[in-house]
């Protein structure tokens, strides 16, 4: 899977409009970036992934190439 396709998945759960996000995009200056985010999110790496994410880990997220690391 690409970044992009990854990007767009972020973009989904975010709600964001297709090309809204790039890997540099801080996370803290996005609206939408709430607490029902970090919760889609966490759903999203289980599901489509196989990864765990704590409630450590996403405070830490300051990009959104933090969270494509994490996808890896």
């Amino acid at each position: 899977m690409t970044n992009k396709e990854k990007i767009n998945m972020l973009e989904e759960i975010l709600e964001l409009d297709e090309g809204a996000l790039k890997e540099d995009t801080v996370l803290k200056d996005l609206e939408e970036w709430t607490s029902m985010a970090a919760l889609s999110l966490i759903v999203l790496m289980d599901e489509e992934f196989g990864k765990k994410l704590t409630g450590k880990q996403i405070k830490e997220f300051m990009t959104v190439a933090d969270i494509l690391e994490q996808m890896n």
